[in-house]
């Protein structure tokens, strides 16, 4: 029996031939470099360069695009004035062109229809496509009201839908990474200091002389400017201390690597804490001066010794003792780092507030070497209307749970969207922009109810991605090579703000997002909210009011700003308010206990493996962010599959061998759609196995990145949901080998 939203292959239906032949002939996409570039020794290429900023990862580094007198995209460097990059981009950032050359990009604008009782897609033009889009907003709007419309997004396109839907008059907006990511420890953080850690995170690593990593792959993840302070840090001789089950690439390069018990970590921080406290060896000065409850927190972790976080977490205390001697020497250039993926095992806003709690012992917040107070740049907005109120937000589909959420929680999003009776606030349509949902999320089921439930499913994207097959219309996104996108003004040390410009014409049909989102608000009639004729008016109107030009910032690519908010740091003898209720930092949190948990964070155990089960832990590679990588042919190329880490002695046991292809099963029965290879090493605890994120794809148009490993989320179904914010921890599920082919058995 057909659903009432059937996944569509996008790769069965055969779009675009025409097209590729027409962007090969326009661009040189696919042709052998010399011929392409007619390379000899007589003649040698002359370039055009045009700035731009990284899109596949958040850092979003400042670079150049240089093209070739025939308008292909040969290379991407770094901006040598970018304070976020300072002219070094990481393998993302080299290889982001590879993003402009993949041919299995969408094309054209396609609308979901039945033939013959069979839903597929059929290409539209853009007029076509647009107009469908907007009379199902309006028929949305009209019975049930705007608010019925969300968006997913991530990346620079989600301004533009977030500016849409407000003015549309709906305020639900989502990004799933704040549930799913880094939510946790900015609830964590804010309850100790009043302020999130933000994105870059304000921590000042290249003074840092004890830096402590716990579960935080720097290195991996390809956080750019932070490995090169890090890089900094070693050179100057700091401590590096690395927390994590798995011999990470931060943990090669320091000085203690503590292979911890996996779900302990709240144990070990609160143990470090008591050798802070009972060996005298924490900041006083900063901690009588600036913080309140020390009293309370002394006698929460009187029992908390070295002895009994060795029995929790398998750290020896002469390891604990020492290693919290160091922050101490350090102090107050020592940085426990808060980290960016912290959604683990459902109690990690309290893990993050250890975190906090122990910096604040260390007296880091504010100092060199420990987090500075970092400033951005305010662009003016351009001119429009007030947005209209909505009658209810994101606020009202959590029904009163989360209340340290400081932003909207996907999977409560995702929730509202399914029609049950008594419920109040239902979402009835969505916008996906730059997020592969099928992806990214927990709690597939409830995804798989919405996305058969809901009226319309737009989605924008570059790539034919899992959540592609679910919408009813599908827009295609240019790259961000072939775009204007909004200035890039993330705050750091001194403000800063940097160009995005198209190096080229976009290809095929593609638009970019801002062409997108006034094309849809004008068939609503909202044209008063998107009254410029080119997104790069925009952005010279905002420039020219803060005294530059777009016609200098296409020269410079990135402009540099003095501060005027304040120093880097906390002067020494002032008197610092904290952004808190008191004003002053919390080491027992008062807005914790009257939300009724617990004020100062306690260890809880957590889960074990079933016997013959190992727990999974996931991570990043230099090479891949999530599936915006998954099929870059540069990308792949570097690492084109994951592999499953196993412990010598498990391996034994099992009877397993390097390069073996292995099966996967968790606790729940769910088996892997396809094999891995085992990679047989002593770098990781034998009650563990480990993989890198963002592989195996189900997807056949994206022919780079099908079945190439296992896709970690296919395993995560135990998923452990935080109280205090929403984040949705993901590190709680258990998984076991099966060595021959699951299938040959089914089909027998």
């Amino acid at each position: 029996m057909s659903s009432r939203r059937d996944f569509i292959k996008i790769s069965a239906l055969g779009f675009g031939a025409t097209a590729v032949l027409a962007s090969v002939a326009k661009f040189g996409v696919g042709s052998p470099i010399e011929e392409m570039l007619g390379l000899s020794s007589e003649n040698l290429p002359s370039f055009r360069r045009f700035p731009t900023y990284c899109e596949v990862c958040f850092w979003k580094c400042a670079g150049w695009a240089y093209v070739t007198e025939t308008g292909n995209i040969q290379k991407i460097i770094g901006n040598p004035d970018d304070p976020q990059c300072n002219g070094r981009l990481c393998p993302r950032g080299t290889g982001g062109v590879g993003m402009y050359n993949d041919k299995d990009r969408l094309k054209k604008p396609l609308i979901r229809f039945t033939n013959n009782g069979e839903q597929t897609y059929r290409e539209a033009s853009w007029d076509e496509a647009l107009e469908f889009v907007s009379n199902k907003m309006k028929e949305i709007a009209s019975k049930y009201g705007p608010e019925s419309m969300a968006l997913f997004n991530h990346g620079s396109s989600g301004h533009y839908f977030t500016h849409l839907l407000n003015a549309y008059g709906s305020g639900n907006i989502t990004a799933p990474s704040y549930a799913q990511c880094r939510g946790p420890r900015e609830a964590g953080f804010e309850a100790t200091f009043g302020d999130a850690v933000g994105s870059p995170e304000a921590t000042d690593i290249r003074d840092a002389r004890c830096l402590v990593l716990i579960g935080s792959h720097i290195g991996e993840n390809m956080h750019n400017g932070q490995i090169q302070e890090m890089s900094d840090a070693i050179d100057k001789g700091a401590v590096i201390i690395t927390v994590d089950p798995r011999l990470s690439t931060a943990a090669s390069k320091s000085k203690y690597w503590l292979p911890i018990k996996p779900a302990t970590d709240i144990a070990l921080l609160m143990s470090w804490i008591h050798v802070l406290i009972y060996e005298n060896l924490y900041n006083k000065d900063y901690v009588e001066k600036y913080a309140e409850g020390f009293n309370e927190l002394k006698e929460h972790v009187k029992n908390m010794t070295p002895e009994w976080a060795y029995g929790v977490t398998t750290i020896e205390p002469d390891i604990i003792r020492a290693t919290a001697r160091e922050m101490a020497d350090a102090a107050p250039s020592a940085l426990v780092h808060p980290g960016r993926h912290v959604t683990w095992y459902g109690d990690d806003v309290q893990r993050s507030r250890a975190i906090a709690i122990l910096n604040a012992l260390l007296g880091s917040w504010g100092q060199r070497g420990g987090f500075f107070f970092k400033e951005g740049f305010k662009l003016p907005e351009y001119p429009h209307p007030p947005y209209p109120s909505p009658n209810w937000s994101w606020k009202e589909t959590m029904n009163g749970q989360f209340p340290l959420a400081k932003m909207s929680v996907t999977n409560t999003i995702i929730d509202a969207s399914i029609p049950e009776k008594g419920k109040e606030h239902i979402i009835r349509g969505w916008i996906v922009s730059g997020t592969n949902l099928p992806i990214a999320m927990p709690l597939k089921a409830q995804l798989m109810r919405a996305l058969q439930a809901l009226e319309l499913i737009v989605v924008v994207d570059t790539m034919p991605m899992e959540i592609t097959g679910f919408a009813d219309v599908v827009l295609p996104e240019c790259t961000y090579l072939e775009r204007y996108d909004d200035l890039r003004d993330s705050p750091h040390r001194e403000p800063s703000i940097a160009l995005r410009m198209p190096a080229v014409e976009p290809s095929y049909e593609t638009k970019p997002a801002w062409w997108i989102a006034k094309q849809i608000g004008e068939k609503l009639g909202l044209s008063a909210y998107f009254d410029y004729k080119d997104y790069k008016d925009v952005l010279d109107w905002q420039l020219k009011q803060v005294g530059s030009s777009l016609e200098e910032m296409q020269r410079i690519g990135v402009k540099r700003l003095k501060r005027t908010k304040g120093p880097l740091y906390i002067p020494e003898g002032e008197v610092h308010k904290f952004n808190t209720p008191s004003g002053k930092i919390q080491l027992h949190s008062k807005e914790l206990a009257d939300a009724g948990f617990d004020a100062i964070p306690v260890y809880t155990p957590h889960p074990e493996p079933p016997e013959g089960f190992y727990r999974l832990i996931y991570g990043r590679a230099p090479m891949h962010t999530f599936s915006r990588t998954a099929n870059n042919p540069n990308l792949v190329a570097l690492m084109p599959e994951n592999s499953v880490w196993v412990n010598p002695t498990i391996a034994k046991q099992w009877g397993l061998k390097s390069d073996q292809k292995v099966w996967l099963k968790n606790q729940d029965g769910v088996i892997s759609t396809f094999s891995i290879k085992v990679r047989i090493t002593e770098r990781i605890r034998w009650d563990s196995v480990y993989m890198v994120h963002g592989f195996g794809h189900h997807y056949k148009p994206l022919k780079n990145a099908y079945g190439r490993g296992v896709n970690d989320t296919e395993m995560i179904t135990n998923v452990m949901v935080d109280p205090i914010m929403g984040g949705t921890g993901m590190r709680g599920n258990f998984i076991t080998f099966i060595k021959e082919d699951p299938r040959k058995e089914m089909q027998s």
